[in-house]
């Protein structure tokens, strides 16, 4: 392990703490990935397209009328969606239907949503 300098304006680094909280973070491409994830899930818009298809597998069209937007609008989403590998699509006949590529996103979007209630309840009690 390389040593670790003293920056903390106390000089008190916990040696124990800071190795064991080192052998468990993740590797430095491993959090540009998460954070670049992070930052496609951040759009406002995108979170309701993802909510959709965690509900149910969609059409392009569909979304559109869920969502009151133009149908280049959302292409222009779901695209990003699908080349970062959180949706997919297939296609019936002329028909192309989006889903989520797996059930984490919908995990993540239920324990996002718990937090932001939680927190509403939190900060009306101050």
């Amino acid at each position: 392990m390389k040593s670790i300098p003293a920056i903390c304006l106390t000089k008190c680094i916990h040696q124990d703490i800071v190795q064991k909280v080192q052998q468990k973070m993740p590797d430095t491409a491993s959090t540009h990935r998460m954070a670049d994830f992070y930052k496609l899930i951040s759009d406002s818009t995108r979170v309701r397209i993802l909510w959709a298809l965690s509900e149910s597998e969609m059409c392009v069209c569909d979304i559109c009328a869920l969502m009151e937007m133009k149908q280049s609008a959302v292409s222009q989403q779901l695209k990003n969606l699908k080349q970062s590998r959180i949706v997919q699509n297939r296609r019936k006949g002329k028909v192309v239907y989006y889903a989520l590529v797996d059930d984490h996103i919908r995990k993540l979007m239920d324990l996002g949503m718990a937090h932001v209630k939680e927190s509403s309840k939190n900060r009306r009690s101050f």
